[in-house]
């Protein structure tokens, strides 16, 4: 089995973006299909850079389904872990576009994703283990079985450096904040970087100030706590060290891929070795990039453009779509 430098577990699926911009779903016309959700766009950001990325995830036994795995290959992500299950279709994702920061999103995962449908015994340990980074996201904690799927991973990793849990709280997959507050501290006790903006923070240890939530995430064992403010940069922290960098200036398209674009970058300057202030400089910077364009993974840069706009002043450049405007 071959050595990845990444293994992402969690959501797959298609996004259904429209490209009529500032106008509700009911009146939208025109629309553009991309593969998305959370964990497959780190992965294809990281293929980006040049990195080996897997994705363990499952899609339904479908036309969605075939397309998810020809563009996972596409990016050069191995599809190897991302197989089908009988029932449930490939989830589609709706959003609506209105620039600069509001962005609805309808999830079509019910009663049960593909994705949550990860057995234990499935998990393909070695990869796991081996993986440079591990990936995960909270929302693969949302439902069993993919709940103990994740649970098992972590046990067989055993705690090893780059073992990173995306705190992605996406309160419609939880019946109860109180339940995902919950699995999230026992996750923690498995990880050694964790990300996630400030109410994502909350949700996992009752803490939305950045600072005081660096150290909540501390003191659970983390190595590396990542806390991203939005307008006012973000925040990491070890336990010798601490840095905040601000925002890199974009003209917003579509902000909802720019998490996972910070997050594909994390795992490359992870990889690389780099320090904490390059590290967040470039994650910003690709965050940027992806929040002027419409689309989340096809989006995802190249570590030439981030060094681009790294090296020079000026705001990162929006990508313009038809029927945009």
């Amino acid at each position: 089995m071959p050595a990845y430098e990444l293994v992402a577990m969690g959501r797959c699926g298609v996004d259904l973006y429209p490209l009529d911009h500032g106008v509700g779903l009911e009146d939208v016309e025109r629309f553009g299909k991309f593969l998305g959700g959370s964990a497959t766009n780190v992965a294809v950001a990281a293929a980006r850079y040049g990195r080996h990325s897997a994705i363990i995830t499952r899609t339904g036994r479908d036309p969605f389904g075939r397309f998810v795995r020809r563009a996972l290959r596409g990016f050069g992500v191995d599809d190897a872990f991302a197989g089908e299950v009988d029932g449930p279709p490939t989830p589609v994702t709706f959003c609506e576009i209105f620039p600069p920061d509001d962005f609805p999103l309808y999830f079509y995962r019910y009663p049960i994703a593909p994705d949550l449908m990860i057995e234990a015994d499935e998990i393909p340990f070695d990869a796991v283990r081996e993986a440079g980074v591990f990936w995960a996201t909270v929302t693969g904690l949302s439902q069993e079985p993919s709940r103990s799927a994740h649970f098992a991973a972590w046990q067989a990793r055993g705690r090893r450096a780059h073992t990173v849990l995306d705190l992605d709280y996406r309160p419609m997959f939880w019946p109860d904040p109180g339940e995902a507050g919950a699995q999230v501290g026992k996750a923690l006790e498995h990880v050694t970087v964790a990300v996630g903006n400030r109410e994502e923070c909350e949700v996992a240890v009752g803490e939305s100030d950045p600072q005081r939530a660096a150290d909540a995430l501390l003191e659970r064992g983390v190595e590396l706590a990542i806390v991203k403010q939005g307008p006012k940069g973000v925040l990491a922290a070890t336990a010798g060290e601490r840095v905040e960098v601000p925002p890199f200036p974009v003209t917003v398209v579509n902000g909802l891929g720019a998490g996972d674009a910070f997050g594909g970058a994390l795992v490359h300057g992870l990889l690389s070795g780099w320090e904490l202030t390059r590290i967040l400089r470039f994650a910003n910077v690709a965050g940027a990039i992806v929040a002027g364009r419409l689309e989340c993974s096809s989006a995802m840069p190249t570590q030439a453009e981030v060094e681009t706009l790294l090296s020079g002043p000026g705001t990162a450049p929006e990508s313009r779509q038809e029927g945009e405007g």
